[in-house]
């Protein structure tokens, strides 16, 4: 018994797995000894010890983070209505909300004069709040033949519009600004001067009937 001892401890000093004979129920069974290495053991310690972070039960864990202090980020996935804005009523001196209104068939024209109003109004310190374009609207021209009930097609006509929205305009600087902007105004485009309404932010969105009648069906 102590040669077995002896044998299975120089086997295992030299990392070697022996070959030794046991006794089991009565026979000589031969059986192989495997040892572990003192580095290996210590590699698999260092890795667990790695992978085990010690900071998450401390309590200074999170000190760091500014995320749930952030607002929450809109889902781009979901389009919500635009809220609609407050409309600026007029007092005793000056005007509210005024939107000069300028359309016409050639875009070119129109664009042009929309840009000189926009300048015009900046060089004398009037709040340009927006510039924007409404949607393009067009027009059939229908013709009706001598001697005849029919008419036909004769040309499509499309009226492009360009909205500049001021507030804060007072009254005395209003009918001069009405003044240059009528001695200005190009050939071919109309100038319209009206307040502003929510009618006129709700024309600027694509409606979609399908849509409404739907809804108006589920209510």
């Amino acid at each position: 018994m102590l040669l077995i001892l002896s044998l299975t401890a120089l086997y295992l000093t030299r990392n070697v797995p022996p070959r030794l004979w046991f006794p089991a129920g009565g026979f000589w069974c031969r059986t192989r000894v495997f040892a572990i290495s003192r580095p290996l053991m210590r590699r698999e310690a260092v890795g667990k010890q790695s992978t085990y972070r010690h900071y998450r039960s401390q309590p200074t864990h999170g000190i760091g983070r500014y995320k749930h202090l952030l607002p929450p980020e809109p889902d781009p996935k979901k389009k919500d209505k635009l809220p609609s804005k407050a409309i600026k009523a007029n007092s005793e001196h000056e005007y509210g909300v005024l939107n000069l209104q300028l359309s016409g068939y050639n875009m070119v024209l129109v664009e042009h004069y929309s840009q000189y109003v926009h300048n015009l109004c900046n060089r004398l310190s009037i709040k340009v709040q927006e510039c924007y374009a409404k949607p393009t609207k067009t027009k059939e021209v229908l013709l009706m033949q001598e001697h005849s009930t029919k008419m036909f097609l004769d040309s499509v006509l499309t009226v492009h519009e360009r909205v500049v929205q001021v507030t804060g305009l007072s009254a005395t600087m209003a009918p001069i600004l009405m003044e240059v902007l009528m001695m200005n105004q190009p050939e071919g485009v109309q100038l319209l001067v009206k307040e502003h309404a929510e009618a006129d932010y709700q024309v600027r969105f694509k409606t979609r009937p399908e849509l409404e009648s739907l809804m108006a069906s589920m209510s």
